[in-house]
C-alpha cells in the first residue's frame, strides 16, 4: 500500500475514535458524598433532599434523636439512620428526605439508640439507605442554614452552587437566603410556643408562618440564636428545643430557614422590671443585644451570649429575714423550654434567695421541686438547715425536661410536700413560690385552689409570661390570677425578661417573709371564732343533752384549735345563760374537748334571743380582728322571747350564723336566726340521735363559704 493510502487510512481511523467517544453516555458520573459529624442535625442543612456519609460510633455520642420512622428536623442524621436501621454504629450513607411537621413525634428505643417524644414541630425528615436511584445525583456540597448572619449560605466557599448543588433531579439547588434583604411579615401574632400546649388546643405554626411574638415594630428579618462561643458545637448536650417560648422582633438579619416570620432576639434590657403588679411588656429594646437561650431550636448556636449583668452578683445576707419564720417550697421550672442557660439562672436565682433568707431552724426554711411533666422534690424542708449548705445542693440540680405541668405541682406539693416528715413545722406559714417560663401548660385553678385551702400560700413568679397577643394561646386564661393566695398583687411578680429575675431577690424575700400578710394560711379550719349557744332546757333531757354535746365535740374536732386558730367558746341557756368558757380559754384541740364532756346540763326554760344577744356581749365582742365570728345555735323548741332582733343584731356585726332545730323547734325561728342564705344555715332534724349526720354539712359549709370569699 502506498504511503498516501495508508496516511488516509490513519485519519479516518482517528475521525472514527473521536465521533464514537461522545457516545460513550453510559458511563455514570460519580456522586460524591459529603461526610457529616455525629451532630449533624437535618434542620442544619438547607436542601430538600441529599445525601451525606456518617462516620463510626455516632451511637456513643448520645446526640438526641425525636421520633420514629419520621423525625423532628432537630434530630441527629445519623443517630436517626442508626435508630431507623439505615446504617449500623459502624457509619455509612445516608439519603435524607424533608418534609413537612407533624403533630406528634413518638419516642422508641430501636439499634442502640433511645429517640424521643416531641409535640408538634415544624419540619421533619425522613432517612432512607444511601444507595441513589438510577440517574439521580445528589448536591455534592452541602448548603447550611448560616452559622451568623451573611450574605453566603453555603458550606463550600471555594465552590458556588452550581448544578452540583441541586436535589436528585437536573434542577438547580437555590439557597433561599442569598441575601438579607428586610422580610415583612403579616400582623398576625405568634402562634406559641408550647405546641405541647396542644391539649388546650394551641398550634404551632408550619414553616413559613410568624413564629411567636410581633409586637408594634416592623418587623425586618429577624431571626437570631446565640450561642456561647463561635467554635461551640452545633449541637447542645442535653437540650430539648421543643419549646421556644420567646420570639421577639429583632434587627435585619435573615431568618435562616429561608422562611418568613419574626422570632425573638433576645432577653433584651436589664432595667428594673415593672412592678405594678400588671402584665407588661417592655419593648424590643436594645437591638445589639442577643439572646441568651441556647436550647431551643436547631438555630441556636448564631450569634453570642451577652455578658453576665452585674446585678447577677452573689448576693450578701441583709436584715430582710429578721423574725422570718416561714417554710418555703420552691416549685423550679424544669421543663424543656427553658433551655440550659434559663435552668442555669434559675439555679442562681434560687442560690441567691437562700442566702439571702438566711435558712435556719429558728427562722426559715427551703425546700425544692422541680417539675417538668411530673414534679420531684430535689430536696426536703428538713433537708438543710444553713444557708451555707443550700447553695451546692442548689447548683447540683439537673434539669429534668418535660413540659411545663404547673397544676401537677401544686396538687403535689399539697398532697406530699408540707407533711409532718418532710420538715413542715406546724407554726410556720407554708409559702410555694412558683417560677414558671411563659405560662403552665396545664391548668392550676383546682389544684391551687385546694392548696389554698390547706393553708399554701402560693406565689407566682411568671418570667416572660404573655402578651395580649399570646393570651390567646394559654391553656388556661388568666392562670396567675387563679393560682395566687391573693390577687392584689402581692403575690404575683411578673418578670419582663430573663436577666431581670435575679434582681427580684429582695423583693420577693420581703413578701414571703411578711407573715402579716401570708393570709392563706388562714383557712377555714384556723381562722374562726366559734360560739355554740345550746338550749339547756327541761324539754332537752340529760341524755340528749349529752347527744348534744357530742355534736359539739363532732364539730370541733375538725377545726385546728389553738389561740392563733380557731377558738371556741359555749353558752348554754335556759331563762338564763351561762358562759361555759369563753374563745382562748383551752388552746389545744385536747383540753377543749375535756372542757366540752365536763359540761353539766342545766335545765329549765328556752329564750333563744337573750342567749343570743348574751353571745354578742360575753364572746364576740372580745373576738379578734382577723377571726371569722360564726355562731351554732342548737335548740328543740319555740322561744318564749323574740329572737328576730337579736339575731338580726348579731348579723349586722358580721356573725355569721347556723341554727340547728331538734324535734318541736320552730322553722320560722330557725330561718329568722341563720345568716341567708337559710337553705347553707338552718338545719332542722326529727331527733337527737340524728344530729351527727349534720356535722360534715356544717364544716363543708363553713369551708365553702370561707373560700367562696372574694381574693383580692
Amino acid at each position: 500500500m502506498s504511503r498516501p493510502t495508508l496516511t488516509a487510512v490513519f485519519v479516518a481511523f482517528l475521525l472514527t475514535s473521536s465521533v464514537a467517544k461522545p457516545n460513550a453516555k453510559d458511563k455514570k458520573p460519580k456522586q460524591v458524598v459529603p461526610a457529616i459529624e455525629c451532630d449533624m442535625r437535618a434542620g442544619k442543612i438547607n436542601l430538600p433532599e441529599f445525601i451525606v456519609k456518617c462516620p463510626a460510633k455516632c451511637r456513643e455520642t448520645k446526640e438526641k434523636v425525636y421520633g420514629t420512622g419520621v423525625f423532628a428536623s432537630i434530630s441527629s442524621i445519623c443517630n436517626a439512620a442508626i435508630h431507623n436501621g439505615v446504617i449500623t454504629n459502624s457509619g455509612g450513607k445516608v439519603i435524607v428526605m424533608k418534609m413537612g411537621g407533624q403533630v406528634t413525634y413518638k419516642g422508641s428505643f430501636a439499634n442502640g439508640v433511645r429517640s424521643l417524644s416531641l409535640p408538634n414541630w415544624r419540619d421533619s425528615f425522613s432517612v432512607s439507605v444511601g444507595k441513589p436511584k438510577k440517574g439521580v445525583i445528589y448536591p455534592s456540597t452541602l448548603i447550611f442554614v448560616p452559622s451568623r448572619p451573611t450574605a453566603e449560605n453555603t458550606v463550600s466557599p471555594a465552590t458556588e452552587p452550581s448544578s452540583t448543588a441541586a436535589p436528585p433531579t437536573t434542577t438547580h439547588v437555590t439557597t433561599p437566603i442569598a441575601t438579607a434583604p428586610p422580610i415583612t411579615t403579616s400582623a398576625t401574632p405568634r402562634v406559641t410556643v408550647h405546641e405541647v400546649r396542644k391539649a388546650a388546643g394551641v398550634h404551632r405554626p408550619e414553616t413559613g408562618t410568624p413564629i411567636r411574638r410581633q409586637p408594634h415594630v416592623s418587623s425586618a428579618s429577624v431571626f437570631s440564636r446565640v450561642q456561647p462561643q463561635s467554635e461551640r458545637k452545633q449541637h447542645m448536650a442535653q437540650s430539648n428545643p421543643t419549646f421556644a417560648r420567646r420570639d421577639w422582633p429583632h434587627p435585619a438579619f435573615s431568618r435562616p430557614d429561608g422562611s418568613s416570620g419574626t422570632r425573638r432576639p433576645t432577653d433584651s434590657s436589664y432595667s428594673v422590671p415593672n412592678t405594678s403588679y400588671k402584665w407588661n411588656r417592655m419593648s424590643t429594646g436594645d437591638p445589639t443585644v442577643l439572646d441568651p437561650r441556647p436550647d431551643n431550636t436547631e438555630y441556636e448556636q448564631y450569634g453570642q451570649y451577652p455578658p453576665e449583668p452585674e446585678d447577677h452578683k452573689p448576693l450578701s445576707e441583709t436584715g430582710h429575714t429578721k423574725d422570718c419564720k416561714v417554710d418555703i417550697a420552691f416549685l423550679m421550672d424544669g421543663s424543656w423550654s427553658i433551655g440550659k442557660r434559663r435552668f442555669k439562672i434559675q439555679k442562681d436565682f434560687l442560690v441567691d434567695v437562700s442566702q439571702v433568707i438566711s435558712v435556719g431552724v429558728a427562722g426559715p426554711m427551703m425546700g425544692i421541686i422541680q417539675y417538668g411533666d411530673d414534679p420531684v422534690t430535689e430536696f426536703s424542708l428538713k433537708q438543710f438547715s444553713s444557708s451555707k449548705d443550700l447553695k451546692p445542693a442548689i447548683s447540683k440540680i439537673v434539669q429534668k425536661g418535660g413540659l411545663s405541668n404547673v397544676g401537677k405541682a401544686l396538687s403535689y406539693i399539697n398532697k406530699n410536700f408540707f407533711s409532718d416528715a418532710n420538715g413542715n413545722r406546724g407554726g410556720a406559714p407554708n409559702v410555694a413560690v412558683v417560677l414558671v417560663d411563659g405560662w403552665p401548660t396545664d391548668k392550676v385553678e383546682e389544684a391551687s385552689r385546694l392548696a389554698r385551702e390547706s393553708g399554701i400560700n402560693i406565689f407566682f413568679v411568671t418570667i416572660e409570661g404573655p402578651d395580649e397577643n399570646e393570651k390567646q394561646n394559654v391553656v388556661e386564661t388568666n392562670f396567675v390570677e387563679k393560682a395566687v393566695c391573693r390577687t392584689n398583687g402581692f403575690f404575683s411578680l411578673p418578670i419582663t425578661s430573663w436577666f431581670a429575675l435575679r434582681k427580684e431577690v429582695q423583693s420577693l424575700v420581703k413578701r414571703v417573709c411578711d407573715t402579716d400578710h401570708l393570709v392563706c394560711s388562714k383557712t377555714c379550719l384556723n381562722a374562726n371564732d366559734i360560739a355554740f349557744v345550746i338550749d339547756g332546757s327541761s324539754s332537752v333531757g340529760t341524755g340528749n343533752f349529752r347527744t348534744v354535746l357530742q355534736f359539739v365535740a363532732n364539730v370541733t374536732q375538725e377545726f385546728e384549735i389553738s389561740d392563733t386558730d380557731t377558738r371556741v367558746g359555749i353558752i348554754q341557756y335556759t331563762y338564763e345563760q351561762r358562759l361555759e368558757f369563753a374563745f382562748g380559754q383551752h388552746n389545744n384541740k385536747a383540753d377543749l374537748l375535756n372542757a366540752i364532756k365536763r359540761i353539766n346540763y342545766w335545765s329549765g326554760g328556752t329564750s333563744t334571743g337573750a342567749a343570743i344577744t348574751y353571745a354578742a356581749d360575753q364572746l364576740f365582742s372580745k373576738s379578734k380582728p382577723n377571726k371569722r365570728k360564726i355562731m351554732i345555735v342548737i335548740t328543740d323548741g319555740r322561744s318564749y322571747d323574740d329572737v328576730r332582733a337579736p339575731a338580726l343584731a348579731v348579723h349586722r356585726k358580721g356573725v355569721i350564723a347556723y341554727s340547728i332545730g331538734i324535734a318541736w323547734a320552730a322553722q320560722d325561728e330557725l330561718e329568722y336566726i341563720a345568716t341567708d342564705p337559710d337553705r347553707e344555715h338552718s338545719f332542722f332534724v326529727d331527733e337527737f340521735d340524728n344530729l351527727y349526720k349534720y356535722v360534715p354539712k356544717i364544716i363543708h359549709n363553713i369551708c365553702n363559704e370561707f373560700n367562696s370569699q372574694p381574693r383580692n
